[in-house]
Order: C-alpha cells, then sequence, then structure tokens
C-alpha cells in the first residue's frame, strides 16, 4: 500500500514537477524519446488487435457462407435419421458435400499456397455421418475450440498447431459448427494473420518509432554536450573573476541559446564587480590623496609658523593649519559616508561654483611656487552627487598644479559644449598624449588622480578626455545631463 501511495504522490503535478526538477535536460529528452516510442508501440498494438478482429470477421463470413452453399446444394431427404443412414449414403453425402464446401464466393486460395506464404483464406472442413468413415480435416473436431458468440451461433476459433494442417506453421481457423440433419458438418477458414496494407502499416510505425528514438536521444546528446561546453565556458569565466581577472565574459547565444539569460546576468555581475572593484581601488588611492594635501599645506603652514616672530602672523598660520586638519577629518567622515551610501543624493550641482570653490582651495599651496588658478567659463549645471563632483574638480586641480612649472598659470572653465555640460583644466606643465603621460609626469598623482575622475564620471554618466594643449594638457570632464 505504502508503495501504491508513493507511486500516486510522484504522478500528482506538485510530485511529478519535483521529480521533473531533479532530472538532467539529457534525461527528461531521452524519457519523452522513449515514451513516444512507447506510444506508437501501444498503438501498433491496439491497431494489431482490431486488426485481428477484423480479419477473424471476414473468416467467419466466409465461413458462414461456404456452410449456407453447402446446406443449400444438400437433398430433401437428408434429415433422415442415422437408422435409416447406410455406409453408401454417408459416403455419397461426404462426397457431394465436399464439392461444394468452397461456397460461390470463396476467394481461390489453396492450402498450399495458404502454407507455404502463410496467408489466410483457405478453406477447411470435416463431415462425419452416423455410419461410415469421417471425411476431411480430423484436427478439425479434436482441437480444443474457444466459441465467438459475437461473431455467430456455432462460430468457433481453433488453433491448429505446426503439422496439423502445415507442415511448418500453425494457422487459426474460423469454423462453424452445425448439424444438418443427421450429418455433423465443420467448415471453417484460415483466418489471414496480417493483410498486406497491414504489414506496411507495422513497417512504418516501427520505422517511425525507431526514427524518433533515435532522434530524441541524438538530440538529448547534442543539447547535452552544448550544454555541458556553455557551462563549462560559464565555469571557466567565473573561476577567472574569482582570480581577480575580468578581462573574459560569458558566451552568449553562439554557444548555447538556453543560457543566453544566465550569460547575460554572469556578465552584467561581473561588469559591476569589475566596476565595484575599480571604485574600490580608486577610493582607496583618493583617501590618499585627499589625505597627502591637506597634510602638506597644515605642514608647510607649521613650518612657517616655528619661523615667524610676528603674532598675528603666527595665530593666522595655526588657524590655518587647524582648517587644514578639519579638511582630513572632513574627508575622512565623508569617506565612510560614501561607504555607507549616505552621500549618494543627486542634485543640481553648478560646474562653475565647483570651479571657483577648487580655486580658493589651492590657491593657498599654488603660491607657494607662484602659481595662478584662473576659474572662467559660464554658468552650467549637472545632476550629480556635489561631494563627488567636488572631489573630481580638485583633483584635476591639483595634479594640474604639481605638474605646472612655476610662475605657470592653470585654468578652470565650464560651459555648455555640444554633447552637454561640460568642464575642463588646464596647465602649462610637459602634457599629455591620449591617456598615457607623453613626458615623465609624476606616476604618483596623474595616475590615482584621474583614475579615481573616471570612475566619478562613469557614475554620473559622463566621460574624460584628454588633449595637448602645447604646452601642457587639458583634461575635460564631459557631461551628458
Amino acid at each position: 500500500m505504502s508503495r501504491l501511495a508513493a507511486i500516486w504522490k510522484r504522478i500528482q503535478p506538485s510530485g511529478l514537477m519535483a521529480w521533473m526538477a531533479r532530472r538532467t535536460l539529457t534525461q527528461l529528452a531521452s524519457g519523452l524519446a522513449i515514451l513516444a516510442a512507447v506510444a506508437l508501440t501501444g498503438s501498433l498494438v491496439v491497431t494489431g488487435q482490431a486488426a485481428r478482429l477484423d480479419q477473424r470477421q471476414q473468416a467467419a463470413l466466409s465461413a458462414l457462407d461456404d456452410f449456407g452453399a453447402m446446406a443449400s446444394k444438400l437433398p430433401a431427404d437428408t434429415s433422415m435419421d442415422a437408422s435409416a443412414m447406410t455406409e453408401g449414403d454417408a459416403a455419397y453425402m461426404s462426397a457431394f458435400l465436399s464439392a461444394f464446401q468452397d461456397g460461390p464466393t470463396r476467394n481461390v486460395t489453396t492450402l498450399e499456397q495458404t502454407c507455404r506464404t502463410g496467408q489466410g483464406g483457405a478453406g477447411v472442413r470435416f463431415i462425419r455421418a452416423p455410419v461410415g468413415k469421417p471425411a476431411g480435416l480430423l484436427a478439425l473436431e479434436t482441437a480444443r475450440a474457444e466459441r465467438l458468440t459475437r461473431l455467430g451461433d456455432g462460430v468457433f476459433l481453433i488453433r491448429l498447431d505446426a503439422g496439423q494442417l502445415c507442415l511448418t506453421r500453425g494457422v487459426d481457423v474460423i469454423v462453424v459448427k452445425r448439424p444438418i440433419g443427421s450429418l455433423s458438418i465443420i467448415v471453417g477458414r484460415v483466418v489471414d494473420p496480417a493483410g498486406v496494407a497491414w504489414r506496411w502499416a507495422v513497417l512504418a510505425v516501427a520505422l517511425t518509432g525507431a526514427l524518433i528514438l533515435v532522434s530524441g536521444l541524438t538530440a538529448a546528446l547534442f543539447a547535452r554536450q552544448r550544454l555541458t561546453s556553455a557551462i563549462a565556458e560559464v565555469s571557466l569565466v567565473l573561476d577567472r573573476a574569482a582570480l581577480g581577472d575580468f578581462s573574459r565574459r560569458a558566451p552568449d547565444v553562439a554557444v548555447a541559446p538556453e543560457l543566453t539569460q544566465l550569460s547575460n546576468q554572469v556578465n552584467r555581475t561581473l561588469d559591476r564587480l569589475e566596476e565595484l572593484l575599480s571604485w574600490l581601488r580608486d577610493s582607496a588611492d583618493q583617501l590618499a590623496h585627499d589625505f597627502r594635501t591637506p597634510l602638506a599645506r597644515a605642514s608647510a603652514r607649521l613650518d612657517k609658523l616655528m619661523e615667524t616672530e610676528d603674532p598675528a602672523e603666527r595665530k593666522r598660520l595655526g588657524e590655518a593649519a587647524g582648517r587644514d586638519i578639519a579638511e582630513i577629518t572632513r574627508a575622512m567622515n565623508e569617506a565612510m559616508a560614501l561607504r555607507d551610501g549616505e552621500a549618494w543624493l543627486f542634485e543640481s550641482v553648478r560646474l562653475d561654483v565647483l570651479a571657483e570653490a577648487a580655486v580658493e582651495l589651492y590657491q593657498p599651496i599654488a603660491d607657494i611656487r607662484d602659481i595662478r588658478i584662473v576659474a572662467e567659463g559660464e554658468p552650467v549645471s549637472v545632476l550629480g552627487v556635489r561631494s563627488l563632483l567636488q572631489r573630481a574638480v580638485a583633483n584635476l586641480v591639483d595634479n594640474a598644479v604639481k605638474f605646472s612649472p612655476d610662475g605657470g598659470v592653470v585654468t578652470l572653465r565650464a560651459w555648455d559644449c555640444d554633447e552637454g555640460p561640460c568642464l575642463s583644466v588646464g596647465d602649462q606643465g610637459p602634457g599629455m598624449s591620449g591617456n598615457q603621460p607623453s613626458m615623465p609626469r609624476a606616476k604618483d598623482s596623474h595616475g590615482m588622480g584621474l583614475a579615481f575622475v573616471r570612475a566619478i564620471l562613469r557614475r554620473h554618466g559622463g566621460r574624460m578626455t584628454i588633449d595637448d594643449a602645447r604646452p601642457g594638457a587639458i583634461v575635460t570632464a564631459r557631461f551628458s545631463r
């Protein structure tokens, strides 16, 4: 009982879905192919049973026709009882009926043809009189008979083994067993086991079933190989990503269309991870950059404070150094806020205002080397995070000041270009070619600062370009909104 309950649970919709979920695509495809072949085989069996029943009905009709034809040829005095019949009468009647036992409409198929080809249609008979020897096939009387009431009264199915009618094959015979007067007559027809049309149908169904089974298994093996190859590619990409290599991406529909959505999702995840790791590296670099600048200013002012004797100047330098230390604290707090996402508030930010703030922030450092910072342009706004954009502008100005010669000029310009809002920072240093320095410009600043600026611009849907100012370089932040 428990086994039946388990089977019932398995065939229920939820149980069936759970069972299918644990199977591979190859197993499911193979199972479907096998089920299709089994279904065709079942239909072949059912069709075979129907064809066999039809052949028996045809043989029964022919046997009844034969029996009627024989009965119609008997003389009127055949109803004599057994006591009045002599052996001569019995022999005469047997010979007479044998001449007419085939009936008027039977197809001309001899017993020899039936035994040689296995096709049905040949007629058989057995006649027993009250006296004398019986005539015909004795096995029709002695063989076990199965009554077929649905085919008619007195109709039976007899199975004749090899040697009883045919030497090398057994046959099925539909017979009619009815007495005529004092005679016991058995008339039958050999059942055709399969007609020509039925044999062609069997062949067609068998070939179709074999084709479905082979094609299903082949498709399952191909799908498994393709999926295995695609999953191996995805696994390789993930393994490389786990080692820090984000240069490869998962394949798309060229390998396995079934995994297109998964491959796209994996690629989007890898893109996001690469962006986050880049942002993490740039953020770490920027923290060092942000701390270095105010520390340098504070150190320079403290050195001056120790050298000067003027109390007012000492007070001014001390307050300035305090502001630098406060700037370090602010940068640290801002970094913590960025980590927690508290500063990701998008608002309308004026680029020209950011440029003026950068001038005010870096002019004291630039004065040490007699560098002049100039802000020009027109009011222009972008949608972004104010603190991040301010860092980006400050980073560009810091680099420009460091690479400018003593007495040089750093120019900040904000304007509305063809693509959208733009802000550029130009210096008069050794210049840059493309994204790489054309001359050995201090790697400790441009390498980290520009990477951080690029990350911020990507966050705001913008991009960065570097042009040669001859002399110097112009770094431009271009926004699309």
